[in-house]
């Protein structure tokens, strides 16, 4: 009979975890707390790896990691902080897309990140963990920490609120009337 093969060690293990996913970790972060602040989130989320070793899983580390960043980036910052920072980051992601690319697709980019800037923290998140994060919705869910189906409810509600804002950036601004200036009258 074959003996098992040994485990790896610690080490080794968190090595490899932390070059499959930091980028993946690092990304996540930007989008919740913002550049200035990823750094900090993915060092925090990565020192509780290390600290939990045996608690991370070994099949599919990355949506333990996520929830664990979700978690200190809660803790650490306030909401509205927080909001501040990921519609500044956003806000810079338009502004290089208008400059950058020179492609069609650069007005429907914009809409789509103005429109992400508008809705709430916990809705851009939903829509994130998928179409950016590359999630699926059971691993989005974990990272939430909620069931898959109570994630796709979410996730039904969230798309409509991007629907929406979507439609309201595309209804063109209409021109206010000039105030009209109306004459004193003298007092002579």
């Amino acid at each position: 009979m074959p003996e098992p093969e040994p485990e790896p060690e610690p080490g080794d293990h968190f090595t490899a975890v932390y070059q499959a996913h930091h980028r993946q970790v690092y990304a996540y972060a930007v989008t919740r707390a913002g550049r200035q602040l990823a750094d900090e989130v993915v060092a925090e989320t990565f020192l509780v790896a290390w600290r939990r070793l045996p608690a991370l899983p070994r099949a599919t580390p990355l949506p333990w990691l996520l929830a664990v960043a979700r978690r200190i980036v809660y803790e650490r910052y306030r909401a509205e902080e927080r909001q501040q920072a990921v519609a500044a980051e956003l806000r810079a992601w338009i502004a290089d897309a208008s400059v950058a690319d020179v492609a069609d697709g650069v007005a429907e980019r914009a809409a789509v990140l103005t429109a992400l800037a508008r809705l709430s923290d916990d809705d851009r998140e939903l829509l994130t963990l998928v179409a950016w994060h590359g999630l699926v919705p059971g691993q989005a869910a974990r990272v939430l920490g909620c069931s898959t189906a109570t994630y796709y409810v979410r996730l039904h509600r969230a798309r409509r609120h991007l629907k929406n804002a979507l439609a309201a950036a595309a209804e063109p601004e209409r021109p206010r009337p000039a105030a009209t200036l109306v004459p004193k009258e003298s007092t002579r």
